[in-house]
C-alpha cells in the first residue's frame, strides 16, 4: 500500500483542525502525565486517528506520524534507560545529555507539526521509525 502524498490534499480547515488537534493532544497528554518518553502522546494521537481515519486523509496522516513519532521517542528513552541499568549508572554520563536532547527535539517538532498541519502542509518527524503505517 502505497501512502498518501499529503501535499497533493487540499485540506478543509476541519482536516486541518483535526490534523494540528493529533499533534497538540500528543503534546498535552504527554505533558500532563508526565509521560515526556512518548507513551500518552501517542495514545492520545491515536484517539484523534481514529476518529478521523475513514473522514480526512490529511488527518489521518498527521495523526499516524504523532503515534510513530511518539513512540520512537518512547523507544530512544527506553533505550537510555536501558544503557543505565546495564551499566550499573555509569550510562548517566549519555543518558541524562540524551535525555535533555529528546525533550527539545521532541517539543520543538511536536509545535512545529501541529502549525504546519494547521498552515495544511504536509511534515515527517525526523528520526521517526515509522511503526504504525
Amino acid at each position: 500500500m502505497e501512502a498518501i502524498n499529503m501535499q497533493t490534499l487540499s485540506p478543509s480547515l476541519s482536516d486541518r483542525q483535526w490534523a494540528a488537534a493529533a499533534h497538540a493532544a500528543a503534546l498535552f497528554a504527554a505533558l500532563l502525565t508526565s509521560w515526556v518518553a512518548g507513551v500518552a502522546g501517542a495514545v492520545a494521537a491515536l484517539a484523534v486517528w481514529m476518529l478521523v481515519r475513514d473522514k480526512s486523509a490529511f488527518a489521518a496522516e498527521h495523526a499516524k506520524e504523532a503515534v510513530n513519532f511518539n513512540l520512537s521517542m518512547f523507544i530512544y528513552a527506553a533505550l537510555a534507560v536501558v544503557l543505565v541499568v546495564f551499566t550499573l549508572g555509569i550510562g548517566l554520563i549519555l543518558a541524562i545529555p540524551l535525555w535533555i536532547v529528546l525533550a527539545l527535539v521532541w517539543i520543538v517538532c511536536t509545535l512545529v507539526a501541529a502549525f504546519k498541519a494547521y498552515d495544511g502542509q504536509a511534515y515527517r518527524y525526523p528520526v521517526t521509525i515509522r511503526l504504525f503505517k
